[in-house]
């Protein structure tokens, strides 16, 4: 089992300046956790782009639709500590069985890969579902470390809404 995962925004940044964030924190895994894994605006962050770029500089590129953005909230949600829709529909993303599945593929890779960050386009976490990602791996005992830009990280607090109850993270509003 790995120890510590790293995350990324991509941004408005040039690949060359992306690449070399990832080398100075020795990544030699991109898990890509955006829905659709391409950008109009930023070409050099499609998912063909990307991988070629990665691959030319010894970075193993993995598209983890499974963990994507953009979930709906149920009508029964049990996640009212979040008030924004968004984070709220992807906390109740994380209840079902695609999400552990993609989490449990996402620790294979990384175990098996070496040191591993999750990529999504927005560069802070604290407005990406990065965030609750994030907060799910840290209630797993994993340090989550965020990549804000050269030599500047950020160790993941848990997220307002997050609680643990019972071993287990919670959402729910108290």
């Amino acid at each position: 089992m790995i120890s510590r995962i790293w995350t990324i925004g991509h941004s408005t940044r040039t690949i060359d300046d992306f690449i070399s964030l990832l080398e100075e924190n020795e990544i030699k895994l991109l898990a890509d956790v955006r829905s659709l894994p391409g950008s109009k605006r930023y070409p050099q962050f499609n998912r063909e782009a990307l991988a070629e770029s990665l691959n030319a500089r010894g970075i193993r590129y993995e598209h983890f639709r499974e963990l994507g953005g953009r979930r709906k909230t149920k009508s029964d949600s049990r996640n009212t500590a979040w008030r924004n829709a968004s984070f709220r529909g992807y906390a109740d993303h994380m209840e079902t069985e695609k999400f552990h599945k993609g989490v449990e593929r996402l620790l294979d890779l990384a175990s098996e890969t070496g040191p591993t960050a999750i990529m999504c386009a927005e560069a802070v976490w604290w407005r990406c579902h990065r965030s609750l990602i994030s907060d799910y791996l840290k209630a797993c005992g994993i340090e989550v470390l965020h990549i804000l830009n050269t030599n500047k990280i950020e160790p993941h607090p848990f997220t307002s809404a997050a609680r643990i109850v019972n071993g287990k993270l919670n959402y729910a509003a108290v």
